[in-house]
């Protein structure tokens, strides 16, 4: 019997088990292959479901990669509908948790313990070809269980890192797969990483996106499935493709091709350098190589490298300053001269310097910030409210919806806090806005209904 070492930390978390000859407690049920069934109880664990694809030709004659994927926010068929027209083109059987989602590890660590004992009594996986994906913080959970393991075969990092308690180590390592769009505030983090992953002997690929924070495209998926694949013919876990290797080669040398190009020296250097470490062994990659080391003392990577950690540093300084003053117990909404302005009115100016800036790569840090900012305000604010500091969260929701004007949800989440704090008129009128920017109304009047902070508001029938 073999077990995934998971985060022995917890008293109450055993362990994940592979290779476990459990006794059958899954439905009779059987998972049709070829489409996305959105909802998939654990046999043996009912609280636990997730989302599935089976490959069209499944079958139980022969073992399968399996794929197990982590949303944030518990959304498991948002990457199964990503990842399925790749799993059907490469043979990957995809799994989605249902249930992990952003916050403490022991529930995110249960709800891979339940894919993975299910997958193993409902499905033949191939315990050779285990695969971790995660997009934000569901790419941390995903990093987490392949360090802790010790048995993954690739990972799929979109949007973010390792655990921010959790850096590359030389004792656990394994195929990393970076996606991030070039509008995410973690792209500064993102980036360094590659760095990191080759210092620590991990074998790595990074691909960047025209995008925002958010999961990976589904052409990028195919991308990350076929470097897997190429992975597993390096490590002798498939036989060797020589077409299928000469493909994504060409692929590759490509991209490289078209950002030499368009003058995108830096980014051709690191498509250059991560081919010729991907594919030395598999094809003759001499003259890619002296590219790579070409570029690598080019004044224009040079410069470029220089550029971009000036760019990550200041999005750092932008962001860290308003979240740090939003924190700040001493922050007033009233307003103030310019010199002395206040928080949101510092998010406000840091949106309008974005939309009318006109130098792009300028108007892309102030992007990246702002979005930080974003997510920082939320996430705080959910943590202010669990911590019954509803001035706080009011604090941070504002912000927030003054981040993305656009956006109705931190405009719920602000109306809660005001209604918690006491300040009806403020909720009515944060509700009413909300109500403008909704795409559904019917599920917001539900939700208004019967959302718990909003019971005086319906007594006093004052609910817009």
């Amino acid at each position: 019997m073999k077990f995934l070492g998971l985060l022995l930390t917890i008293p109450l978390l055993s362990g994940i088990c592979l290779g476990q000859a459990a006794q059958p407690t899954i439905p009779e049920e059987k998972p049709k292959p070829g489409q996305v069934i959105e909802r998939i109880v654990c046999g043996a664990n009912p609280g636990q479901t997730y989302a599935l694809y089976l490959p069209s030709n499944y079958s139980r004659n022969r073992s399968w990669p399996v794929v197990f994927a982590f949303d944030p926010g518990a959304r498991g068929k948002v990457p199964v509908e990503l990842m399925k027209n790749a799993a059907e083109h490469y043979g990957y059987i995809v799994l989605g948790s249902n249930n992990s989602r952003n916050g403490p590890w022991k529930p995110e660590a249960d709800a891979a313990d339940a894919m993975l004992r299910d997958a193993q009594e409902r499905f033949s996986v191939d315990l050779k070809r285990i695969y971790f994906a995660g997009f934000s913080g569901g790419a941390r959970v995903a990093s987490q269980l392949a360090q802790n393991c010790k048995c993954s075969a690739g990972v799929l990092l979109s949007g973010a890192g390792f655990s921010t308690n959790s850096s590359p180590q030389r004792d656990a390592t394994f195929p990393v797969f970076s996606a991030v769009g070039t509008l995410d505030f973690n792209y500064r983090e993102v980036i360094p990483l590659q760095d990191k992953l080759e210092q620590a002997g991990f074998p790595h690929w990074l691909r960047v996106f025209d995008g925002v924070h958010e999961w990976a495209p589904a052409a990028l998926m195919d991308e990350a499935f076929a470097w897997f694949r190429i992975q597993a013919m390096r490590e002798n876990g498939e036989g060797r493709d020589e077409k299928f290797v000469s493909s994504e080669l060409n692929r590759a040398t490509a991209a490289a091709e078209r950002y030499s190009t368009g003058g995108d020296s830096l980014s051709a250097w690191r498509q250059y350098k991560q081919i010729t470490e991907t594919y030395a062994g598999l094809a003759e990659v001499t003259e890619l190589r002296t590219k790579a080391d070409e570029l690598a003392h080019a004044k224009a990577v040079q410069d470029a490298l220089k550029h971009e950690r000036s760019d990550f540093a200041e999005q750092e300084r932008l962001s860290g300053q308003i979240l740090g003053a939003l924190q700040s117990k001493e922050v007033s909404e009233t307003p103030r001269s310019y010199e002395q302005s206040s928080a949101l009115q510092d998010v406000r100016d840091l949106r309008q310097r974005s939309e009318s800036e006109k130098k792009p790569e300028r108007a892309v840090v102030l992007k990246r910030a702002l979005a930080g900012i974003f997510v920082g305000a939320m996430e705080s604010g959910s943590s202010a409210l669990d911590e019954k500091d509803f001035q706080l969260a009011t604090r941070f929701f504002s912000a927030a919806a003054e981040a993305r004007p656009e956006a109705e949800w931190p405009l719920r989440q602000l109306a809660v806090a005001q209604a918690l704090g006491r300040d009806r008129k403020a909720a009515i009128e944060t509700l009413k806005k909300a109500k403008t920017k909704t795409r559904d109304p019917a599920e917001f009047s539900t939700w208004v209904q019967n959302e718990p902070a909003f019971s005086d508001l319906r007594a006093r029938r004052e609910v817009p």
